[in-house]
């Protein structure tokens, strides 16, 4: 079953699991594109993992 099916019946369970879901999906993909703009970043400034320490 999916919302947009004409069958849905949003009660409270489904609206505590999609909110929970869309949290979590939210938090990683946020933790994911800090992580990429990072990279990004400090790549153009020159900072690679070269094995520097």
């Amino acid at each position: 079953m999916f919302p947009f099916s004409f069958e849905w019946i949003w009660d409270a369970g489904h609206i505590v699991f999609h909110g929970g879901l869309w949290y979590a999906l939210n938090i990683i993909g946020i933790g994911m594109t800090y992580c990429v703009i990072k990279a990004v970043i400090d790549s153009a400034k020159g900072k690679g993992g070269h094995g520097h320490h």
